[in-house]
Order: C-alpha cells, then sequence, then structure tokens
C-alpha cells in the first residue's frame, strides 16, 4: 500500500516556475515507477511526466519536454516535477501516481495508486 500527497501548486503567472512535490509512504516506493498525470476544467487526464525507479530514465508528453523535469528521491519517498516557462494552458490538477510495473506507461490503469491532486493555475 502506497499513500501519495502532493503539495507546492498555486497561482502563478504565464512564464513563471513552480515545483510540485509528492510524499509518499510505504518502504516500497522505489520499487514504483512514478508518474504525473494533469486534468484541466473540462478535459479528461492527461499524462504528463514518469520517472523509473532509480530515476535514470524520465517519459515526457510532448507538451512539456523542453519545460518540465520529474525527478524523485527515494531516501525521502519524494518525487518532484518541477516545471517553467509555464504556460496558461499548464493549468489543470495535478496529481502524482504510483506503478508497480516494470516500464514507464502513459495509461493511467497501469497505476494502483494517486494522489488527491494539486491545483496549478497559470495566469495569462
Amino acid at each position: 500500500q502506497v499513500q501519495l500527497i502532493e503539495s507546492g501548486g498555486g497561482l502563478v503567472q504565464a512564464g513563471g516556475s513552480l515545483r510540485l512535490s509528492c510524499a509518499g509512504s510505504g518502504r516500497t516506493f522505489s520499487r514504483y515507477i512514478m508518474s504525473w498525470f494533469r486534468q484541466a476544467p473540462g478535459k479528461e487526464r492527461e499524462f504528463v511526466a514518469g520517472v523509473s525507479w532509480t530515476g535514470g530514465r524520465t517519459t515526457y508528453a510532448d507538451s512539456v519536454k523542453g519545460r518540465f523535469t520529474i525527478s524523485r528521491d527515494n531516501t525521502k519517498n519524494t518525487v518532484y516535477l518541477q516545471m517553467s516557462s509555464l504556460k496558461p494552458e499548464d493549468t489543470a490538477v495535478y496529481y502524482c501516481a504510483a506503478s508497480p510495473q516494470l516500464g514507464i506507461l502513459t495509461i493511467e490503469p497501469s497505476y494502483d495508486y494517486w494522489g488527491q491532486g494539486t491545483q496549478v493555475t497559470v495566469s495569462s
């Protein structure tokens, strides 16, 4: 069982930066693929970024490549999403999720555990 708690969301102007954190419980945190998803108003939830067990591999959605960076610190059971050059279209509720799969998958059914979400709002 893994419990996930996101933090770091807020209101930021376009072009600004935010860093999201996701703290996980449980001794097996390092054995989970960790990813961030987001859901904008009126839209389906979408994959944003994922990181492998050790942090050595990452995957990003095309819409955030070059602007967002995912990382993890297994000693702190925490995964991060550094967001830069934010755009109004990045406005969404951001969720972290944990998957027991071996690879970084971008589909929701691959993820067993989800956080409650944190709101990110980017003003123009």
